[in-house]
Order: C-alpha cells, then structure tokens, then sequence
C-alpha cells in the first residue's frame, strides 16, 4: 500500500495548441530539453514521473537495502510503541515528500504513511490554492507615460516534489517573479492598452508566469490587474493625480467619462472623482509609515505597557485567542513576548505563556511596532513575507481589533490635549 505510484495532477489540455505571453520565445515550447540544466534533472526524473536512480551505484544500492532492511526489523519489533512515531496521517489536500538516506521518493498520501525512524526525512506540501498581491509599482508605458498597477494573483502546486526541491522559499520566489514579469510585460504596453484589456493582460501575464515557473512544480490559475494612478500622461506631460474606477463585467473597454457615465446609469453612481484641487498621494503600506504618529512607543517592552492599558473583557470576548511573538532583533538576538486574549480580562508581558498559544507570529521587532502603530497592516506583512504565522491565519487577523483600540486611544489623548 506504501509503494503505490503517485499520479500527477489533471493539467490542461495537451491536444489544445498553446498561445505564447507577451515576452515568451514561441521556440521554448518546442524546445527538446527546455526543462534541462536543474539540479534535480540528473537523479530522478521528476518531472517525467520517474524516480529511479541511475546515478545510483550498485554498491550504495546494496548498502541502502540492508539500512532499510535493518530500521524494518526495528520498526516491527517495536511496533506498538513505534507506531505513534512512524504512522503519520496526511489530510487529502496535502502530500508527504520523504528522503530516504537523502534521496527523494514519489510524494505519499493521502491517508496514513509510513515514515521510517533514522533514515526518512519528510516535509509537508499543501496543494491548495494559495495568494497574494503584489503592491501598486510604477510602470514606464511604452508611450512615456507613468502608471501605478498592481496585481491579485492566485496559484497551486501541482507536483510536490519540484516544489521542495527546485526552490528554496517558494511564496518569495514567485512573488518577485510575477512583479518582474507584470512590470517587464506592461512595458511593451500603451497607457490605453493598460486601461482598456485588463483581463486580457491578465491572462497573458497568467501564461508567461506559468513558463517561468513550472519547473517548480507550480501553476498560476488567475492575475487580476489594479490600476492607480495615473502619474504621467502620455507624451511627456505631467497627469492630475486620478482614481481608476473599478472594473465593471461588460465595461471593460470603455474608460474616463464614458465609463463614469455608464456606472452611473448601473447603479454605481456613488463613485465620487477627485476634484482639481485635491491631492491624492499613492504610498506603499509596505515600505512606508505615516508621516505623523503621535507618542510612539520606541521599544517591544513599551509597547506591551500600553497594551495592557488596553486590555479589557469586552477585548477578550471579541478576539478570544491568546498570541506568542518570536521577535528577531537587528543584532540577531530572539526574544519572546505574549499577548493572552482568551481569558478573563487579558493578560500581556515578556517571556513565554505557560500553555500551548493560538497563534505563533514570527517578525521582527521594528515590523511588530510599525504594525501596532497602524504603518504596516497584518495581512499585507503577511503576504509580504515579513510575518510568519504558525497557526490559523484567521485568528492571528484578528490582533488588528487589538491595534484599532490602541489607535483609538491615541486618538483620544489627542483630543484631551488639544482641550487643555
């Protein structure tokens, strides 16, 4: 039952001829070998569905058999005790990827797997579709002009084991590729073009970030472009900053007033537009904070001191989860800190709770101040790569009830010493 072969997603259809992106050679998908030259090609050949290792000599081969050999022996002798150790249960949206003495074997799962004491090393892949976004950039158009776009992006992995063994941090890698390939393909693009095939962009973008990375072992299923603000008009002259309207199914191709205009008739007319003599300023929540932020708190320990002004039972009955943050400092020492919201009127301070916590967020200590400070927000740190969260990703959303009442606050110390 372990050795059964593992089968390979459903792909697209093979007999339907395949359309190049915008920047994609039309030769790379002819190409003999296109996938040759990874460091995984010379092993098994994964990507064929073939695991077999030729590389392999007939002397390592014997000494591997008689290592497995010796560890089932233990392994059933031992079983009763054993069991919990080696038997692990693999949900059906994820697949197991096991090293046997450092060689990779075909994904296991679903269902209960066999893992070997000593001699298996395993990681859990999941194969469910996953996102992100990638925050408005500055495009250079190919009529001179300047527009800020962004894109939502959706994508799964297909084959597990090109997954762990092509890349090493997978959500990094295809989120600075797709920034590259967005802002490299709208290049060749018109402001007009940009702002009327929306959806057509995205689905060329959709098959040129597919090319670069299949040899992950990834599929990109979706690229949903937005647009900001129109920096720079074509031709050299400078535009009033704008809003884009959002897209409307069967609008795609009517811009400005016209589009204005037709939202307005569908029931969208509570789109207000900018008058001239406002200024909109685009910032990135990422890379920058607010310009004016009333007593900030300079340090971690300062921070929990305000936060334990906060806490109240009406706190702990919205959020009801308690959170431990592993902070990372400049000089590469690690500190614990807790916030427990599940309990009576809340608790907050230094060191580790004495329970198993909801949450385990992972940042460092200048992201965790600009976070509760209302400069970074917890999903875009999240999808950024700047916060890690072991945990349900639900509950450790909900800290921001926590910073909104500390902004509040704030607010109202404000207020007071403004009166005075």
């Amino acid at each position: 039952m372990f050795s059964k072969s593992y089968q390979l997603l459903p792909q697209k259809d093979a007999t339907c001829p395949r359309t190049p992106g915008l920047f994609v050679d039309t030769n790379s998908f002819t190409q003999h070998g296109y996938n040759q030259g990874f460091s995984f090609d010379n092993v098994p050949k994964i990507s064929e569905n073939d695991f077999t290792d030729a590389s392999q000599g007939w002397l390592s081969w014997i000494c591997n058999l008689i290592v497995i050999f010796l560890v089932y022996i233990v392994t059933f002798i031992t079983f009763p005790i054993a069991g919990w150790f080696v038997l692990k249960t693999v949900p059906n949206y994820q697949r197991l990827v096991v090293f046997r003495l450092g060689r990779v074997g075909p994904p296991k799962g679903p269902g209960i797997v066999l893992v070997l004491p000593l001699i298996d090393q395993w990681q859990r892949v999941d194969l469910r579709t996953r996102a992100f976004n990638i925050p408005p950039c500055q495009v250079i158009t190919l009529d001179g002009g300047e527009l800020l776009v962004g894109a939502d992006i959706q994508f799964r992995i297909w084959n597990p084991v090109m997954s762990v063994l092509s890349v090493q941090d997978l959500n990094v890698s295809t989120r600075m590729t797709a920034q590259k390939a967005l802002t490299f393909s709208l290049a060749k693009k018109t402001v007009r073009e940009i702002q009327t095939q929306r959806v057509k962009l995205g689905e060329y973008l959709v098959m040129d970030i597919n090319e670069m990375t299949r040899p992950w072992g990834l599929e990109v299923d979706r690229v949903e472009l937005t647009l900001g603000s129109l920096l720079k008009a074509p031709g050299g002259g400078l535009a009033e900053p704008q809003i884009m309207p959002p897209s409307v199914p069967g609008l795609e191709g009517l811009t400005g007033s016209i589009q204005q205009l037709a939202m307005h008739f569908l029931g969208n007319s509570g789109i207000s537009q900018p008058q001239k003599d406002d200024s909109i300023t685009f910032t990135d929540e990422l890379s920058s904070a607010p310009d004016e932020v009333v007593a900030t708190p300079g340090s971690v320990e300062e921070l929990l001191g305000r936060v334990q002004l906060v806490l109240s039972e009406t706190l702990v009955s919205q959020v009801g989860a308690s959170f431990q943050f592993n902070i990372s400092s400049e000089d590469e020492q690690h500190h614990s800190y807790y916030v427990d919201l599940s309990q009576g009127r809340g608790a907050a301070g230094a060191g580790s709770l004495c329970r198993e916590p909801d949450v385990t967020l992972c940042l460092s200590g200048s992201d965790l101040l600009a976070m509760f400070q209302g400069g970074l927000q917890p999903f875009a740190a999240y999808t950024s790569g700047r916060l890690k969260i072991q945990g349900d990703i639900k509950t450790a959303m909900k800290l921001e009830e926590l910073i909104k009442l500390l902004k509040n606050r704030v607010g109202n110390l404000e207020e007071l010493e403004t009166v005075h």
